[in-house]
């Protein structure tokens, strides 16, 4: 849009002094009798704004140009009225460096693109450990795009990140060991009476789904070590659990998960991001159930905990599966031939989840009787 704005006014401004310039022909080929009575019919309606001090609008850059160039063919500081002598000077000044700067523009070798630029940057964010003859050699292997690696490394971010070449990112960590990885977390629920009641919540990365979960009015650490016996046994082939150095998470629990064959992977400090699927599955637990429901003390909270999680795990859709289901025994329909349209002999049966705040949706095969009546129908 400023692109096109800009556009625009340049090509007013350039009709507007083709349009002068065809003035200054006609006027040329007057006599000049004619031409200095019309300067002096000017000049006394110009006094008159003069004497009643009326301030002009402000020139555009057409009216400047005009006034610069015909300041070359008289002398012009004693007719001059609507503005100062500098500022028509400076206005000369103005144009000139216009002029320079389209003369001396560059002629050599074109910029590299802006979507070149900006797809170095991403290749380099995304790998800290490639340098800059590595990602000329991406490029030209595999795009077909042939750089130099100086070029590379000139667009490429500069900075502390890139310094370290030999480090990996949480993210990329957590996605190498995910089928070993399950996290943990703990969050506050209010009840109708203003207490607080601690969920502790446990999940697989790999598959999203909620292996473990349980509240309690008291967290200690003897209650933590109990719920975590529970859901790792220690032929689940989980290696590494990642939890919060919260000092519920005692020397206790750490030796017991230990013991269990667990790795514990301690988050750093004030970097919720180190957990983040455990903080996305608690907004998510927040934002589609606990948000609409006021529990009324602990027994509640668990009943409505227990009936989000089975909701959670073997019928919510989830994004980052694909779309997919954490539970694996989910039986997935296939995909219609007609679009648009539910298959011959099937309904669509719906059954509300938590008193109506979800529904679940599946394909529900019609008896012979009831295909029959319908039919008729």
């Amino acid at each position: 849009m400023r692109m096109l704005s800009r556009s625009r006014d340049l090509l007013r401004c350039m009709v507007s002094v083709f349009l002068d310039a065809l003035i200054f022909f006609c006027f040329s080929l007057r006599s000049s009798s004619a031409l200095a009575a019309e300067n002096l019919f000017l000049r006394k309606q110009l006094g008159l704004y003069v004497e009643r001090k009326k301030k002009p609008r402000r020139a555009p850059d057409s009216v400047r140009f005009t006034l610069a160039q015909l300041s070359r063919f008289f002398e012009w500081r004693s007719v001059l009225t609507v503005v100062k002598p500098d500022t028509l000077i400076r206005w000369h000044r103005k144009g000139f460096r216009l002029f320079w700067k389209w003369k001396s523009r560059s002629n050599g070798r074109p910029r590299v693109p802006i979507d070149l630029r900006k797809l170095i940057v991403h290749m380099a964010s995304n790998n800290p450990t490639w340098g800059e003859e590595r990602i000329a050699n991406e490029l030209l292997l595999k795009i077909g795009i042939q750089i130099s690696p100086r070029t590379v490394g000139r667009y490429m971010p500069h900075g502390p990140a890139r310094r370290k070449v030999h480090s990996q990112r949480w993210m990329t960590f957590v996605r190498n060991h995910a089928k070993a990885i399950i996290a943990a977390d703990f969050f506050v629920v209010v009840t109708a009476t203003f207490r607080f009641v601690w969920v502790l919540v446990v999940m697989e990365i790999e598959t999203r789904r909620i292996v473990h979960l349980n509240v309690t009015r008291h967290p200690t650490a003897e209650w933590t070590v109990q719920q975590f016996r529970e859901c790792v046994i220690g032929d689940e082939g989980y290696k590494f659990i990642i939890h919060d150095r919260d000092s519920i998470y005692s020397d206790e629990v750490d030796s017991s998960l230990r013991a269990s064959g667990l790795r514990v992977l301690k988050t750093p400090y004030r970097a919720p991001q180190a957990n983040a699927f455990c903080e996305r599955l608690i907004g998510s637990a927040r934002r589609e159930c606990l948000d609409f429901m006021i529990p009324t003390n602990e027994d509640h909270v668990r009943w409505i905990m227990k009936q989000w999680v089975v909701h959670y795990n073997t019928s919510r859709p989830h994004s980052s599966l694909g779309p997919g289901i954490p539970d694996a025994n989910f039986p997935k329909p296939q995909l219609q031939s007609k679009r648009h349209r539910v298959p011959k002999n099937h309904r669509v049966a719906v059954m509300p989840i938590l008193g109506g705040l979800h529904h679940e949706y599946r394909l529900q095969e019609i008896a012979a009787r009831e295909s029959l009546s319908q039919d008729r129908i």
